[in-house]
This record gives structure tokens, sequence and C-alpha cells, in this order.
């Protein structure tokens, strides 16, 4: 997700090659993501843990990995600032803040599997020339989810053999099942999200100036329209549906879900 800065920063035009350093944090969910993931094969331990560590640590990683894409368009585009807000360095702490970059979406992803939009990068659009560029930088972000969401899918394209590891199969599904809503939430059109922020340069100004007084409360809206059963039915009915139409089997990924649950009989 993107959010706008109003006004303009002072910037500095020499940026440090530690603004485009990894952070301990990243590489840190990184390894996280990779030893479990190892344990999974093998069946060490609970296995239902190490799913649990695999699948939350790839989410997180996917979540910086998306808000980076944001940074690093925005300052191929023109705004230096990202670099010095920290953005580049795939912390997970710099975009927005825990609660909302972390926290909201493991929950959302443990009780609901959903890909919920994470963080926010605050993006200073008066140094972005050019309406397409504005496009972009909100478009980059779900990028890397339909990227991962397709990559994911690939074992089960080839007819990799499931039952031989279901768990570790099951949990990368449920990745790429949270991949796919994580694209399709991040494209609806709703004020606020990387969907609405699309479309936003190119609206009339009076379009824009409704849409800018809606934009602060775009999570809200999301949710208020997922609560409706009618169009939260519709929702989840198109993410099922592209995910049949992409290979992605319906029952491992429900098996992931379960496995994530460690806690549960």
């Amino acid at each position: 997700m993107t959010w706008d800065r109003p006004g303009r920063d002072r910037l500095v035009l020499g940026v440090p090659r530690e603004a485009f350093r990894p952070s301990p944090i990243f590489l840190a969910l990184v390894a996280l993501f990779v030893a479990s993931g190892a344990m999974a094969w093998v069946g060490f331990g609970n296995v239902r843990f190490d799913i649990f560590l695999f699948v939350v640590s790839g989410w997180l990683v996917s979540l910086c990995l998306h808000e980076y894409a944001h940074a690093i368009v925005a300052f191929r585009a023109g705004d230096v600032g990202v670099a010095h807000r920290g953005y580049l360095t795939l912390n997970p702490l710099k975009y927005s803040n825990p609660l909302l970059s972390i926290v909201l979406p493991v929950v959302a992803v443990l009780l609901g599997g959903i890909g919920l939009p994470g963080g926010a990068v605050w993006v200073d659009r008066h140094h972005i020339p050019g309406r397409l560029r504005h496009s972009l930088v909100s478009l980059s972000g779900p990028a890397v989810n339909v990227f991962f969401a397709l990559l994911l899918v690939v074992p089960f394209a080839i007819g990799v053999d499931t039952t031989a590891r279901p768990e570790f199969w099951a949990g990368v599904a449920l990745l790429g099942f949270l991949q796919l809503t994580a694209s399709v939430l991040n494209l609806l059109p709703v004020p606020g999200l990387d969907g609405g922020n699309m479309i936003q340069p190119w609206l009339s100004p009076q379009w824009r100036r409704g849409y800018d007084i809606l934009a602060p409360y775009g999570f809200i809206l999301l949710f208020a329209l997922l609560w409706n059963p009618r169009i939260g039915g519709w929702f989840f009915g198109a993410v099922f549906a592209v995910g049949d139409a992409i290979g992605l089997p319906a029952p491992l990924y429900s098996y992931g879900l379960q496995l994530i649950r460690f806690w549960s009989s």
C-alpha cells in the first residue's frame, strides 16, 4: 500500500549506502523462512509448528518486498526521500507501524487465511512527475504479490508429488493462496489501497478531492465491503476461481490453514 505524503521534504541529494542495505530484521525473517521450510521438509520436531513458522515468516518477507517495490519505484521516479526514510532497507518496522505492518496481517492470516495488505510507505508525490509514474508506484507492490502467487503455483503446475511431504506442500499452497488474496485485495479500486491509488492520478479534480477524503478510511471501507455477505461471497468466489484457473490446489491450502493453527487439535 502507498500513502501520499503532503508537502515537501528538504531532501539530501547524497544517499548513503546504508540506506540500501537489507536490515537485520529482514535477513532474520529470510533465515527463519528457509530454516522452517527445511524443518518442515524433513519433518523435524512439531511439523505443524514448522509450517506455522514457514508460512508466517514467508508472508512477512513478501510484505517487506511488496513495500520495497513501492519504495524503489518511487525512488527511481524521483522521490529520493524514501531512501532517507528507511524504506529501502526492507525493515518491516519502517513501513507505517508494527501493528499495521506485522500484527494485523499475521492475525488475518491465522484467523481468516486472508492476505491482508500490510504496512505502507509514505511517498512524496510532489517529487514524482507524470501520472503514469504515480500509477506505476502503486502497481509495483501488487505486482510482487502476483509474481509470488504464480511462482508458488509452479510446483503444482509441473506435477510435483505432494503425497511424499504433504505438510510442506500444504504450506507452499497456503502461501500461494495468501499471495493470491493479497493480489486481488490490493488491486481493488478502493480509495487508499493500491488499486485505488493507481487510478487516482487520472481522476478529474472534483473526483480526486472526493477520493482524497475517503482514502484515509480505505481499510475500514475494505472491511465493511468484505463483511457484507454478498460482496464477501463475490470476492472469495473470484479468488477461488482464479486459484483453480492457475492450478492452486484448494485441498492443500485448506490443509495448510489447518496446520498453522498448531494450538488446536
